[in-house]
């Protein structure tokens, strides 16, 4: 099948992928430009996850104050080289996930961040939880795995659901990103200040 030079411009714009693979993308999905991206995003994840192991030692440090100057956040976001660091749809990325950060208040990067002894107690008081509500003893650890995984959510930047599309997560955005982008993102550290909290 034939792609117009209009689709694979409009393609481009909504995934920021490189034109051959836009191309591809639409003459496998007979130009059906939604399923095209979603293809895109899938190749895109699997590209990401192939750079995760390479180091990201430039980067920027983004940050956001609130219009009403109660809250700011700064974000250190890493990637491997200084030409990212400096181009305009990183740097965006990091603002985005700076505003992230302001508006759902996450606590620590990822699970690996969470203390030990703050799952446990969570655990334990999700055990309790489950049984006092009749539950099978044989389904309670099943159901506490659920329940923490809400609770790593509220607490994990990585598994919020992004503020600004909440239809995917933080991490998809950067698995994303870096399909786009081409390179490892990683989110070093990230600060939240806010007055009277």
């Amino acid at each position: 099948m034939a792609v117009s030079m209009q689709d694979i411009k409009k393609l481009r714009s909504m995934t920021g992928a490189g034109m051959l693979d836009v191309k591809n993308a639409l003459e496998e999905t007979e130009g059906d430009l939604e399923k095209a991206a979603a293809l895109l995003r899938e190749r895109g994840v699997a590209k990401a996850e192939k750079k995760a192991d390479r180091e990201a030692s430039e980067g920027f440090v983004g940050s956001y104050v609130h219009h009403n100057g109660k809250i700011a956040t700064l974000i250190e976001l890493n990637c491997e080289t200084d030409f990212v660091a400096r181009n305009d749809g990183f740097r965006e990325l990091a603002k985005n996930l700076a505003i992230h950060i302001a508006m759902a208040n996450p606590r620590y990067v990822s699970r690996t961040d969470v203390p030990g002894d703050m799952v446990e107690a969570e655990r334990e008081t999700l055990s309790k939880q489950a049984l006092a509500e009749g539950k099978p003893p044989q389904v309670v650890d099943k159901i506490v795995d659920g329940r923490l995984g809400k609770f790593f959510a509220e607490l994990c930047l990585l598994e919020q659901p992004y503020v600004k599309d909440d239809k995917k997560t933080i991490d998809e955005l950067l698995k994303e990103s870096v399909a786009t982008i081409g390179e490892n993102i990683q989110i070093g550290s990230f600060s939240r200040i806010a007055i009277g909290e």
